[in-house]
């Protein structure tokens, strides 16, 4: 297991993401349904990486699990294919490999039409999972050759695995960060979760 990307944590956090997910046999059929697509980069990243992790620290086994499918997002950068018919392709394609499962596919490399041309575009992967609301939710999890498990956390893990609600201000505004947290329910589902400033990670 690599966590050669770990970003600015130590090797332990990445190494311990690692474990937690290899331990997880949907999250890992999950991972190689997506690199049988042959993308050159993704990762299954977001609240499927996040929400296993909060699980495990509050405990929370099985029978409290949200639906296999409920945030199974695969991100990837392909600066060749933006348009949203090749995202579209791909989700056809996982939907297929795995049909119980509701995947929600995105090219960070097109992120920036969403804004209608006000925002520069993205250079690589890492870059557009650096711009997601929360520093928690700022991680994804790829397959390496071989088929060890790697970490892309830009932001790092520490926020993560203590469980620190932060605003990652790169790209969305603090409305949206408050309004997910208001409407996610987050803080009902794991209690241990503390919203803290905004400001340079610690």
């Amino acid at each position: 297991m690599n966590p050669a990307d770990a970003g600015p944590d130590n090797a332990a956090l990445a190494q311990r993401l690692c474990t937690l997910l290899a331990a997880d046999a949907g999250f890992m059929a999950a991972l190689r349904a997506a690199a049988s697509l042959g993308l050159a980069q993704w990762c299954i990243g977001a609240g499927a990486v996040r929400n296993r992790v909060w699980d495990a620290l509050h405990g929370l086994g099985a029978a409290h699990a949200a639906p296999a499918g409920s945030d199974l997002d695969l991100v990837y950068f392909d600066a060749t294919h933006t348009g949203p018919q090749h995202e579209a392709a791909l989700q056809a394609r996982l939907a297929a490999l795995q049909p119980g499962l509701l995947w929600e596919v995105v090219n960070q490399a097109g992120v920036h039409h969403w804004y209608g041309g006000g925002v520069a575009p993205l250079h690589s992967l890492a870059e557009g999972i650096a711009t997601w609301p929360e520093t928690a939710t700022a991680v994804g999890v790829t397959l390496a050759a071989g088929g060890a498990l790697r970490v892309i956390a830009p932001l790092g893990l520490a926020d993560l695995f203590t469980l620190r609600l932060r605003h990652n201000p790169a790209r969305a505004p603090r409305a949206v960060f408050e309004q997910r947290i208001a409407t996610k329910g987050w803080l009902v589902r794991w209690p241990r979760l503390r919203v803290v400033a905004s400001t340079a990670l610690a």
